[in-house]
């Protein structure tokens, strides 16, 4: 007869592939038994569902949420606030298209492809898409670096290439739901990055505000601070105009705050002027150049540097050019796109959703600006992101959907079309003077970095070397740095993350008038019941000096982790566990060893003529039970589930022959409780066979449909009365004899050794400690 595969698989590998952890059953005693989840409901869990397919493709048009609820009063709000930011969007695309070395028009075709496509994608009614500042910055940079080795490549071409491929990816991400990722980048990473990014643009625009000349302003900040310095003697009439413009800014902005403050009733009026002011500034100075170069056809004859011909509609649109030797070119700058593109308006999503109360998707945002840059580039665009400035004033003028994007979109539009022949007398130090009026709040304010500082110091040097490093290199290595820095002290925190060795306090409840007055006596709690806590032992938690934290119990230890336990912290915490039970316990058999020489070296007993030492040994307890507080423990490792393992085979061997109990309080994830079910922890099988058996009542009970006599319900019953139906070692909880209803277990017959909570732990150990002890 052929031999049973199963049985050919257990001889050849020591593997029985029937076996099965236990099998899940609620008996008709009302006995449960747990079942772990297995590898085939895990795949399955992977396979999409109909409904699954279906919610997902709904959410891919967030749109479809609100759109037939569109009413009149949305309307007029999104019509407000998407004309308010249009007269803004106009002049600030222009100047940022400067930056990203690219004529003026392509700044406002990315404006208007981001408008007019991002609400329908959008979990975010303030955001808007379009030029900004950084990354039309480090589109310039590319731009210069790509020309050094490819002469032949316009700025253009590389910018668009740039946008296709960065969305592309973007996109991917989105349609694959993996938004998690923003949440890597960590906000004093992103402070540093907009801080470091502020101060170069800034001081890049300076030579242009003031018309200096011999400035490369694509050097690292310092030496652009350096050489403007330097070039002060050679500025010309351009400081005219670009100073008095940056004054006419802040004293805009100043004085409608200032009139919005001292008139509540006109505070909307006043801030809708304020936010009109770059539009105004335009006006103005469009006016005094034309003025001043009337007659002037070729803009290089003007008294000072102007914006020259802007061409009307999309002079530009067509298929990008994409190709080896464009690709081979933008390799390299494309993480540094993406990474930007996503801390700026994931950042900026994210701040307007808390702000305003609601919830953004990160995923589906990816999906949005990937949508948006991956057709920006066909009607000329280059990467476009969210905005901070634009957002902040379209949520504070009072948009009500994403569809204020459309007004927004129509504004640029007619500026294309209609005004081009007005651009061409804009003064390039107005533009720069808008660019550094705008980047000036994305620097981070001092009562932030406070804030920093009070809640992490280490942060606050992060955040510093973030910005020395942009403004001391490039704003490409602040990014990297600053985000490698926090991951690593990630990694750091984890793998030192402190355990607490928990103590046992007896906690009353009181009122806080009583605390304050004084009025808390002995006899005043004679009455009141207590409940034990556990707190840790070398008050790490700031509880009260005065109060006596005790040991739980004489060899019985309880241990919290504090940032769950896995492969990075495991050997730390499990070594810190067992030096600290080897110091305050003994071994059972302290004659153990009848030679000297049989002794391990790393266990040599007391020293020569010590007895008092030896005496003071044998009066520690012997170690009777370890209590791991799970509480956050979300997924147990391999490596952490095999070093557990080994540290039950050594508190065994330093019991010997006694064994060592080992109970886990606080399990909330299943597959962290196969691993240890696995690893040999927490399963009784006899006691399971005892259930199915005999009918023994379960260990652990919670109350269903349960209420007292005063009619306040009893979510669970969590007391450690023994009953004589139990088996030594268990509980059965029970709280009061006026609940009634159907008793339940919590957790299975099978598992005594997972605990709902350390106090059920406790007292289940406590309750085996005195029965063992009886027994002996």
């Amino acid at each position: 007869m052929a031999e049973p595969f199963s049985d050919r698989v257990k001889r050849f590998f020591g593997i029985d592939p029937d076996e099965k952890l236990d099998d899940g059953a609620l008996l008709d005693d009302g006995s449960y038994l747990e079942t772990e989840p297995t590898t085939k409901e895990f795949l399955y869990s992977l396979f999409p569902t109909l409904p699954g397919i279906q919610a997902y493709l709904y959410s891919l048009f967030p749109f479809l949420g609100w759109i037939f609820h569109y009413n009149l009063t949305w309307l007029l709000g999104d019509f407000i606030a998407g004309v308010t930011v249009g007269f803004v969007v106009v002049p600030q695309g222009m100047a940022y298209a400067l930056l990203a070395n690219l004529k003026p028009e392509f700044g406002l075709y990315t404006s208007f492809v981001g408008f007019i496509l991002y609400w329908a994608f959008a979990t975010s009614k303030d955001i808007t898409i379009g030029t900004v500042a950084v990354m039309s910055t480090i589109v310039g940079n590319t731009i210069l670096k790509v020309q050094e080795t490819h002469p032949d490549l316009e700025g253009e071409v590389i910018a668009r290439a740039l946008a296709l491929i960065s969305g592309s990816v973007l996109l991917f991400f989105g349609l694959i739901r993996v938004g998690w990722i923003v949440e890597y980048i960590p906000l004093v990473a992103i402070g540093a990055f907009m801080t470091g990014s502020a101060i170069s643009i800034a001081s890049g625009q300076v030579a242009g505000l003031l018309g200096l000349q011999g400035v490369n302003t694509r050097d690292s900040t310092y030496l652009v601070i350096i050489n403007s310095l330097k070039a002060l003697p050679t500025g010309r009439l351009d400081a005219a105009m670009g100073m008095s413009a940056l004054f006419a800014l802040y004293f805009i902005r100043w004085f409608c705050a200032f009139m919005g403050a001292k008139n509540p009733k006109l505070k909307k009026t006043w801030f809708f002027l304020s936010t009109l002011r770059m539009a105004f500034v335009v006006i103005v100075f469009i006016l005094a150049s034309w003025l001043a170069n009337r007659g002037i056809t070729d803009p290089k004859k003007a008294k000072f540097k102007i914006l020259g011909p802007v061409p009307s509609g999309f002079q530009h649109a067509g298929v990008p050019r994409i190709d080896t030797e464009v690709l081979g070119a933008i390799a390299s700058d494309i993480p540094t796109t993406i990474i930007v593109l996503l801390i700026e308006h994931i950042a900026i999503s994210k701040s307007f959703g808390r702000v305003n109360n609601y919830i953004i998707d990160p995923s589906q945002e990816l999906v949005a600006i990937g949508f948006t840059n991956v057709f920006g580039p066909f009607l000329g665009g280059y990467p476009a992101t969210g905005s901070f400035s634009r957002t902040a004033i379209k949520s504070k003028a009072g948009v009500r959907t994403p569809l204020a994007g459309i007004f927004t979109a129509i504004i640029v539009l007619l500026a294309l079309y209609a005004l081009t022949s007005v651009f061409f007398f804009i003064p390039s130090a107005a533009l720069s003077a808008i660019i550094i009026h705008a980047v000036g709040d994305l620097i981070t304010k001092p009562a932030e970095l406070w804030k920093y500082w009070q809640t992490s110091p280490l942060e606050v040097v992060i955040f510093f070397a973030g910005v020395f490093v942009s403004i001391f290199t490039s704003i490409e290595n602040g990014i990297y740095v600053t985000i490698c820095v926090s991951l690593g002290v990630l990694l750091f925190r984890i793998s030192k993350s402190p355990g607490r060795f928990l103590g046992k306090v007896d906690v009353y409840a009181t009122t806080r008038d009583q605390l304050r007055g004084g009025g808390v006596t002995r006899q005043g709690l004679r009455d009141e019941p207590s409940h034990p806590a556990f707190l840790p032992i070398n008050r790490s938690d700031l509880s009260n000096p005065e109060i006596n934290v005790k040991s739980p119990a004489p060899g019985v230890f309880i241990y919290r982790f504090g940032e769950g336990l896995n492969y990075v912290n495991s050997a730390r915490h499990l070594d810190i566990l067992t030096v600290h039970v080897f110091k305050h316990t003994r071994r059972t058999q302290l004659d153990k060893y009848a030679k000297l020489g049989d002794r391990p070296w790393n266990d040599p007993g007391p020293r020569r003529g010590k007895a008092k030492d030896s005496d003071e040994i044998a009066a520690r307890p012997l170690l009777r039970a370890v209590i791991l507080d799970f509480t956050g423990v979300n997924f147990l490792d391999v490596t952490a589930a095999q070093a557990l393992v080994d540290i039950r085979n050594q508190f065994d061997r330093y019991t010997d022959p006694d064994k060592v109990e080992w109970h886990f309080a606080g399990i909330a994830n299943q597959w962290t409780k196969r691993a240890l079910v696995a690893s040999g922890f927490g399963a009784d099988r006899a006691s399971a066979a005892a259930v199915r058996e005999k009918g023994v009542r379960e260990p652990l009970i919670a109350v269903t449909n349960a209420s007292s006599s005063s009619g306040s319900d009893y979510p669970a019953v969590l007391d450690s009365k023994k009953n004589d139906d139990v088996e030594a070692g268990e509980i059965t909880p029970v709280h009061s004899t006026r609940v009634s209803g159907r008793l339940v277990p919590v957790y299975g017959i099978n598992r005594p050794f997972f605990h709902i909570d350390v106090e059920t732990a406790f007292k289940s150990v406590t309750q085996n400690v005195s029965s063992g002890s009886d027994s002996n």
